[in-house]
């Protein structure tokens, strides 16, 4: 094992840098631009029971150091996802993906994740109880903690894989919610998703957004991230990934130091397709730079 690598639930990353869910596809799009092989894995795009069109447009706002989204799950549907887009992703990635999964019932879940459960390739799921861009779903099961957990113990039934719980920002008491999970059964917590945001165009009167609001994310996001990344790493026995606002190696560093053991890139890959490589890249000579040895050694070490 290298100085960059580090344990997620058992399986071992060669580095803590996933490109996160919503923003890499299923990956084989970004296989044409680099060997993606150098990510530690990759969240693929959410995926439901049933194939969803997914909000009208617009669906993108611009805001000052980040941006507002509602594309609201848009994917083939998970029969598709396996019939289809994972043998396109298994020519061109060769390690463990994480499967993001989203859904509007507990039985939506269940299901969803017993199918990905079958697949070899698949190593994680991420359950995205946390998607504010969705209506009946998706966040309303995130911000209860029992919800959270019926959710999970659903998924811990049909499964074997490390579950682990995708959380939303947009609750008073997201440690609650987090403890909740773990005792239902998860394997590890990913936080956080978008915060919910709203542009209004001036000229119009109107939203941006036709869905009106949607999920903020990039840089503006991330000092909350780190203090929930450090208060869910302090309250739980589990591994936690860290993401919100990810766009350096810096970046990584502080996630890590806050407790995360992997660290998801959202936003920035939108802008800079190059931008998980040139983390994973840039990695060591930041670890020279503090005097970090090995990743795994920093681990929610702040003082």
């Amino acid at each position: 094992m290298g100085r960059l690598s580090v344990d997620l639930c058992g399986i071992t990353l060669d580095n803590p840098v996933i490109p996160a869910s919503g923003t890499f596809g299923f990956g084989y799009e970004f296989a044409e631009l680099y060997d993606i092989n150098v990510l530690g894995t990759f969240s693929f795009k959410g995926t439901t029971r049933d194939s969803r069109f997914g909000n009208p447009t617009p669906r993108i706002a611009e805001c000052p150091m980040g941006m507002i989204n509602a594309v609201g799950l848009q994917n083939p549907g998970v029969d598709k996802v396996i019939s289809e887009e994972l043998p396109k992703l298994k020519k061109c990635f060769h390690k463990k993906v994480m499967a993001n999964v989203s859904g509007f019932s507990v039985e939506d879940y269940a299901y969803t994740c017993e199918r990905l459960d079958k697949e070899e390739q698949v190593g994680w799921l991420e359950v995205n109880v946390s998607c504010p861009n969705v209506h009946g779903g998706g966040m309303s099961f995130g911000t209860d903690p029992a919800a959270a957990a019926e959710v999970t113990k659903a998924v811990r039934a049909v499964t074997t894989k490390p579950i682990i719980i995708k959380l939303s920002p947009n609750v008073t008491d997201v440690v609650s919610i987090a403890k909740a999970c773990e005792d239902a059964g998860a394997d590890g917590i990913s936080l956080i998703n978008t915060l919910l945001g709203m542009r209004i165009d001036l000229r119009t009167r109107r939203p941006v957004i036709a869905n009106k609001m949607g999920g903020f994310s990039g840089p503006a996001i991330f000092p909350v991230a780190v203090r929930m990344v450090y208060q869910v790493a302090n309250a739980v026995k589990i591994p936690v990934v860290g993401m919100g606002g990810v766009s350096t190696a810096e970046d990584v560093i502080e996630m890590m130091l806050a407790g995360a053991t992997a660290v998801e890139v959202g936003a920035a890959n939108l802008t800079d397709p190059f931008v998980c490589k040139d983390i994973i890249n840039d990695l060591p000579r930041v670890m020279d730079k503090y005097g970090i040895n090995d990743l795994k050694s920093i681990i929610g070490g702040v003082r």
